[in-house]
């Protein structure tokens, strides 16, 4: 059953524990998880171009970490990709920790028998109920739910508990994954937008805006600079139509380019580019106050 959605207060300053070596951070007053009951639908393979990412350019993290320990918060109704992401960071550190969590106890009892070495199943909500410091927090298709307003608090909750180098993913996607988008923040705040779209299933880049993230979701209008973004995206898309005799992954590459040429902070490169990924700098993406 789907909890009615109830507002998350902001953290008290200094009311949050950072989690420590041997530490957890703790749940609201009444001794609850914090958070929401969510849908919870998934689908195997759903999450694979963020787990792609993370083991690309991101791999770094995870690799430089003491502690290698990846959250994966609000997984949903089944673990499949919890399981996947164990089994692709696995390839990357082979001593990493991932904890699902999930605040629906009925699904982390169906989770447990999954558990292995390394792989572990926990009910909890953003207090984020797991010893440690995580380097990677991935909470996909959760803050969609809430309202717009909560974000900066859920953002400030999960940031405190982050280790050093840490990153925060707070993504949208489809229901099979192939329109994806996440913003990455770390311990002081948010850093990119990143969108990432299966050739052949779009007729322009804007067609994403279904999918943004709650912080962005709703200021798709004139005005806001996704909004900008999405906009420029679109006539550099038309711009490339052109190379599109010779494959879309060539037409995305110079859309890219031309994005990145016309000034906007495109991050990574054509590796990136030619999986139909696109990564831009928070501040060219940020609501208005």
């Amino acid at each position: 059953m789907v909890q009615k959605a109830e507002r998350v207060a902001p953290a008290r300053a200094g009311s949050q524990s950072r989690g420590g070596a041997g530490g957890t951070a703790k749940a609201g007053k009444s001794g609850k998880p914090i958070g929401n009951i969510t849908r919870g639908t998934t689908n195997p393979n759903r999450m694979r171009r963020l787990d792609r990412w993370l083991t690309g350019p991101q791999a770094w993290r995870l690799r430089r970490a003491t502690d290698p320990l990846v959250v994966d918060l609000g997984y949903g109704a089944s673990p499949a990709t919890a399981v996947e992401l164990f089994d692709r960071l696995s390839a990357v550190r082979s001593d990493v920790r991932v904890a699902g969590i999930e605040i629906e106890p009925a699904r982390v009892r169906a989770a447990k028998a999954l558990e292995r070495p390394g792989l572990s199943f926990h009910v909890g909500g953003f207090e984020l109920p797991v010893p440690g410091q995580p380097v990677i927090v991935r909470a996909f298709n959760v803050l969609r739910q809430y309202e717009e307003a909560d974000v900066a608090a859920i953002w400030s909750l999960v940031q405190g508990r982050l280790g050093q180098d840490g990153l925060f993913i707070d993504g949208t996607c489809d229901e099979i994954g192939r329109r994806v988008t996440w913003v990455a923040l770390d311990g002081a705040g948010p850093l990119s937008l990143t969108i990432s779209m299966r050739f052949g299933g779009f007729a322009l880049p804007s067609e994403i805006a279904e999918r943004l993230p709650k912080a962005l979701i709703h200021r798709n209008v004139s005005g806001e600079k996704i909004h900008g973004f999405l906009q420029a995206l679109d006539k550099a898309w038309l711009d490339a139509a052109p190379l599109a005799a010779f494959g879309n992954r060539q037409r995305w590459t110079a859309m890219c380019r031309s994005m990145l040429d016309g000034g906007w902070p495109v991050q990574d490169g054509p590796s990136r580019w030619r999986l139909g990924e696109l990564t831009v700098g928070w501040d060219a993406v940020a609501p208005s106050p």
